[in-house]
């Protein structure tokens, strides 16, 4: 039996199910195209310009606020990244290190938890404080996660966006020393739920004082 034209042109499809990871979706699967290209080119000048082109893409992509002084390293480091650290190239800036050769922050001391943000409040510190005095065991990892999420809360509540999970783990990893950690596997509270309570709350109070003014 024949295949149709249009059978034809559906089995053509590629499914992104079908292709390769792409480490960085923030920058799509065209740019790590790019980037797969830059890393086959035999020429080490044409190479570099190459990289740089690709730099140029991706800062249009991601336009990093004038505070960020790290912006344009951030952007080598995740060329760097998004090529497996294959790419061999003369960049302004080195190649970040591998996961498995970065130790991570240094611990910080537990005196040091006074140095925390300040749209995070006092109870925070205490509940720290008081998780870190537990024994190891399910009650203080539970404790851990309710801060966590506590933390995730507090952040979105005076920071506009959303917010990596990363970041909200390695914050109570600094605000307890080092004492406390929640397993990246372990998945906080999902920043569209807390914004979406967070929207009801406000359209709630608006409403109450709307109601006030009525009578």
């Amino acid at each position: 039996m024949p295949t149709s034209p249009a059978t034809t042109a559906f089995d053509g499809l590629t499914y992104n199910s079908r292709r390769p990871h792409i480490s960085i979706p923030e920058y799509g699967r065209v740019v790590h195209e790019m980037v797969a290209h830059c890393i086959g080119i035999e020429d080490r000048d044409e190479r570099n310009k190459c990289a740089a082109a690709i730099v140029s893409v991706m800062r249009t992509l991601v336009p990093g606020s004038k505070e960020m002084t790290d912006h344009e390293e951030k952007l080598w480091g995740h060329l760097h990244v998004m090529a497996n650290w294959e790419l061999d190239i003369d960049g302004p800036f080195p190649p970040p290190a591998k996961p498995e050769e970065d130790p991570g922050p240094e611990s910080l001391t537990y005196t040091q938890i006074g140095k925390r943000p300040s749209f995070y409040g006092r109870i925070v510190e205490d509940l720290i404080a008081k998780a870190i005095e537990m024994p190891e065991g399910e009650e203080r990892a539970a404790l851990a996660m309710m801060i966590a999420n506590l933390l995730k809360r507090q952040y979105l509540t005076w920071n506009k966006g959303a917010v990596e999970d990363a970041l909200i783990r390695a914050q109570l990893r600094e605000m307890s020393g080092g004492a406390l950690d929640v397993p990246a596997e372990k998945e906080l509270v999902s920043s569209s739920e807390i914004l979406k309570s967070k929207r009801k709350t406000s359209n709630n109070f608006r409403q109450h004082r709307g109601g006030k003014r009525k009578r």
